[in-house]
């Protein structure tokens, strides 16, 4: 019954969340933000690698051109 009771509860002035409560959900809230930076980190990092190995094969070309005189 308690989880049924935290899944209905909704913010109200009429009625306050219990320490119970309002710890539950923080704690939920906590975990979905580390979730969501942990999925946003990976993205980052794994678009900074992409970006760097598209430079390293241009300036590879690059150079690769001025040996053979183009």
């Amino acid at each position: 019954m308690y989880e049924k009771e935290l899944n209905s509860y909704r913010f109200s002035p009429d009625q306050e969340p219990t320490d119970e409560m309002l710890r539950q959900i923080m704690k939920e809230v906590a975990e979905d933000a580390r979730i969501s930076n942990q999925k946003a980190t990976e993205t980052y990092f794994a678009r900074m690698r992409k970006n760097a190995a598209a430079k390293q094969n241009k300036w590879a070309k690059a150079i690769e051109n001025i040996r053979n005189g183009k």
